[in-house]
């Protein structure tokens, strides 16, 4: 389920799931989603549901509706994209809650539209070595996915004509791959690659 994460100065503040086609938000005490700031219009913006996907309209609003930096008037969302209105900052999730290896790690496969026509390349898991979770494998179904802890560490793992690639997405804790610091370029895979991440190890499987 689709939901917000409303923050101030990198606090978060409020989380709101998106259960209705129709979500408003503005200044007002009647919207869905009530930011109490002088910089919000009293109706600021709307968000459209529409089967799985989420579109932001701004609402004619005096200071403008951002999505990741940009001035909208109207956006579909794609997960992990950051809206601005004023000061506030809101995080836009649509991955599905996904497999838990424990309470720090999630994985989460979002929903994409593919845009290679990759060649078969076999199928690829992560296996868990450490951890509450270890020993559990998990297959890759998506063409991407990300594995990892927000606000800590997070990696994506993304599907290539030729392969896996892994690069760093987010957090404090610089993750590993091979015992070397992986950085935001994206990195092939191997069979038998270990990576490390928020404290816990695994392995790429491919066959």
């Amino acid at each position: 389920m689709p939901k917000l994460i409303v923050s101030m100065d990198g606090v978060a503040i409020k989380e709101v799931q998106l259960t209705k086609d129709r979500t408003t938000l503005g200044r007002r005490p009647y919207n869905d989603i009530v930011i109490d700031s002088l910089a919000l219009s009293g109706e600021h913006a709307v968000l459209k549901m529409s089967g799985a996907d989420v579109f932001l309209e701004d609402l004619d609003s005096t200071n403008g509706t951002y999505v990741n930096g940009k001035p909208i008037k109207q956006q579909q969302l794609s997960h992990n994209d950051t809206i601005e209105v004023g000061k506030h900052k809101i995080k836009f999730l649509s991955e599905p809650a996904g497999v838990g290896f424990d309470k720090t790690m999630v994985m989460r496969s979002p929903v994409v539209k593919p845009v290679v026509h990759a060649e078969p390349v076999g199928q690829a898991s992560i296996k868990i070595l450490s951890g509450a979770a270890v020993g559990r494998e998990v297959p890759f179904v998506k063409v991407v996915t990300t594995i990892g802890k927000p606000g800590v560490a997070v990696v994506s793992i993304t599907l290539r004509a030729h392969g896996y690639a892994v690069a760093m997405v987010e957090g404090v804790n610089r993750p590993t791959l091979n015992e070397k610091t992986l950085g935001a370029v994206p990195e092939m895979l191997k069979h038998g690659d270990i990576l490390e991440l928020a404290g816990t190890k695994m392995q790429f499987v491919q066959v």
